[in-house]
């Protein structure tokens, strides 16, 4: 069955990045080029250069006449994101980056690198219109919706660096994508899941991934996780709930207003029981706020017998907030009470904490 329910949240209209390949499907690849003068299937080159072999330098596309490249380039291949800085920690495993877009708009992305996988954390949106008061990007409201390509670019950046050989560990790839940078990935509904196209269609059309190897979270927008079940996709589902009681979520996460804590377990069921992915339930440990021994037990019941798993998140407090994480002992006490309701129950990896982690932080700092 088909939803075409809307979203609410819209970012605010302004002029559109520029058209890239990326923003394209392989069939409005071929138009676009062919609109140009050139012969269709000089789309395909194109997309081998970008997605195949991560070029971002006309010259070194010499299967291409030198005038053709260039102007194939310019028209398809414009650069959209101008890194504004790069902070690392872990090694030189961990990196951050800030973006700034043609319209001077920032975001984030960050490459985690392990001794299994590379996983990208990318941004859906500049800022974030779902004002969770204990997020910096929350707090700093909602800039505008990114593009299929500007999602997709944070991705082939980070695989460029990798490839290059500037991330710690010599030359690899990215494996492992997550949507849990700044924005509501749900809303912005087509682009994110155009992104997502982009991301697991089998080079050259795309990077080639693994669909479940991609994770796209959301607070509860309940219609647009109804709308991605119906895409019969194999991507992982995250809700990001933080509150098992409507009367806490309400306050915590706005959204709730709308669609409350059973409205968006319910659709996060549907998507489980049609894609038969488990759904990850993110929860992050706030002191004295969240993390009460009663409303462990509350969210085991609700979790208990599901196809769900929890990541108790430690909350990177923002400068100047009063939000704190919780003690180490009342987050494994929440964690020993949700295992004994026989939900699996891990806690998050702190990484970033020292380079500003929590999703957000460097971007303000730049503004």
């Amino acid at each position: 069955m088909t939803r075409n329910l809307p979203l609410v949240f819209d970012a605010p209209r302004r002029s559109r990045p520029p058209q890239h390949l990326a923003d394209l499907d392989p069939v409005q690849r071929r138009a676009a080029v062919t609109e140009l003068g050139e012969p269709a299937f000089r789309a395909r080159q194109l997309a081998n250069h970008y997605f195949g072999r991560l070029g971002d330098d006309p010259e070194t596309m010499t299967d291409l006449p030198a005038a053709v490249r260039t102007r194939l380039s310019e028209a398809l291949l414009p650069p959209l994101l101008t890194p504004v800085r790069h902070v690392t920690c872990d090694a030189g495993t961990t990196r951050k980056s800030v973006w700034r877009a043609f319209d001077g708009a920032l975001f984030e992305s960050v490459l985690m690198r392990d001794p299994d996988r590379v996983t990208m954390c990318v941004s859906s949106q500049a800022g974030c219109g779902m004002a969770c008061p204990f997020c910096a990007t929350g707090q700093a409201g909602l800039t505008r919706n990114l593009s299929t390509a500007e999602i997709v670019e944070q991705v082939v950046a980070g695989a460029r660096s990798l490839s290059r050989g500037e991330i710690a560990g010599g030359p690899g790839r990215v494996s492992n994508v997550v949507f849990m940078g700044m924005g509501e990935p749900l809303a912005n509904y087509n682009r994110v899941l155009a992104s997502v196209r982009r991301l697991t269609d089998p080079a050259p059309d795309g990077l080639g991934m693994s669909q479940r190897h991609i994770t796209v979270s959301t607070v509860g927008l309940a219609p647009a996780i109804d709308r991605l079940t119906d895409e019969k996709l194999s991507v992982t589902l995250a809700v990001s709930l933080h509150a098992p009681d409507d009367e806490l979520r309400d306050s915590l996460i706005p959204v709730n207003t709308r669609w409350k804590v059973g409205e968006v377990l319910d659709a996060a069921w549907r998507y489980a029981d049609h894609t038969g992915r488990r759904i990850s339930i993110e929860y992050a440990m706030i002191k004295d706020v969240n993390d009460q021994p009663w409303r462990a037990d509350l969210l085991g019941r609700l979790l208990s017998g599901r196809l769900a798993h929890v990541n108790l998140i430690p909350l990177n407090p923002t400068p100047g907030s009063d939000w704190d994480a919780s003690a180490k002992p009342v987050e494994r006490e929440f964690m020993r009470r949700l295992r004994a309701a026989g939900v699996p129950t891990t806690v998050r990896d702190t990484r970033g904490r020292e380079i500003d982690g929590a999703c957000g932080q460097l971007a303000a700092a730049e503004v």
